[in-house]
């Protein structure tokens, strides 16, 4: 074999080798930008929040799709190692993500930082319907606090000081300026949502839904919450004869002829409850447990609970 082929065949070699190592970085995150501290959350809400925090000054990975139903989504191999190679894990607890609480536990036992934002957002429990409707495990935390802005703006608050205490590389002062921008973006929204809740009625301040997820948001502007078509707060129960029987007489007793649904289930069970009641049931979609594609309505938490506020007040006023 000549030199000059033997020579040919060494570089052609050596090039295989190098793209090869190149590839294998990229793939690791060697030299792409990728190194850049890391912080994963549960939830697609909990991610948007998280975001606006952190801005530019680490990766977030979010590992709920959009319009994907937090009670019954899981975790690949893949998601599950990416919790335990995180800085910082967020997510909400209590019984929300019910199938992801393991793959949280061990990426803490492997010492990963963990904030559970629905343990520090002051949560309520469930409590029997107070127009005797079926109850929502009376008791049981509740998971849903994100609809309430104010507990919000707490949970932002203290995911802006785990960001800071946790995870290494972060400018502190780009994080604090985020967080205080979206504050005062917060304060408004909750503002706006008072001020538009204020043309229902009284009387007319009643909620029924599909499962028991706006106990907060009855808490912090003055609803009651007649029942669920789904006694629970997760969508992963189903309701029996006797809880429609139940919710049928409580929304008759008063008054109530409007069923708020979630925009990313079927609405088969508010269609039952129709049903039942004759057919006079105005049956309103709202978003309610998870965000949209973006331009899909509810692309982030603030558009999300604008546009729930609106659907609400139109539909509770008859406008």
């Amino acid at each position: 074999m000549s030199v000059r082929v033997r020579t040919a065949r060494l570089r052609a070699l050596l090039l295989a080798l190098v793209t090869f190592l190149v590839v294998a970085g990229t793939a690791t995150g060697c030299g792409s930008g990728d190194d850049r501290p890391r912080i994963v959350v549960t939830t697609n809400i909990l991610g948007d929040i998280t975001r606006e925090i952190v801005g530019d000054e680490a990766e977030v990975s979010v590992l709920m799709k959009p319009n994907a139903d937090p009670h019954s989504f899981g975790l690949s191999a893949v998601q599950a190692a990416e919790l335990e190679n995180a800085d910082l894990v967020v997510h909400n607890g209590l019984g929300l993500e019910e199938n992801v609480t393991r793959h949280v536990e061990a990426a803490r036992v492997w010492g990963v930082a963990t904030f559970a934002a629905g343990e520090a957002a002051d949560p309520l429990t469930f409590h029997a319907d107070e127009e005797g409707g079926p109850g929502g495990g009376a008791g049981a935390p509740d998971p849903h606090f994100w609809t309430d802005p104010d507990r919000v703006r707490k949970v932002a608050g203290l995911i802006t000081d785990r960001v800071i205490e946790h995870v290494d590389g972060v400018n502190e002062k780009a994080v604090q300026d985020n967080a205080e921008r979206y504050d005062g973006q917060l304060a408004t929204l909750s503002t706006w949502m008072e001020k538009s809740f204020a043309a229902i009625p009284e009387h007319r301040r009643a909620l029924v839904t599909n499962h028991h997820v706006f106990g907060y948001l009855a808490d912090r502007f003055g609803f009651r919450v007649i029942g669920a078509v789904v006694p629970s707060g997760t969508t992963l129960a189903s309701p029996s004869s006797s809880d429609l029987r139940s919710l049928t007489r409580a929304m008759e007793k008063a008054d109530v002829r409007t069923v708020f649904a979630d925009s990313s289930q079927p609405t088969r069970l508010a269609d039952v409850l129709r049903r039942e009641m004759g057919g006079d049931v105005n049956v309103v979609p709202l978003y309610s447990e998870s965000l949209t594609e973006k331009g899909e309505g509810a692309g982030t938490y603030l558009e999300m609970m604008r546009a729930n506020t609106s659907a609400m007040t139109e539909g509770l006023t008859g406008g």
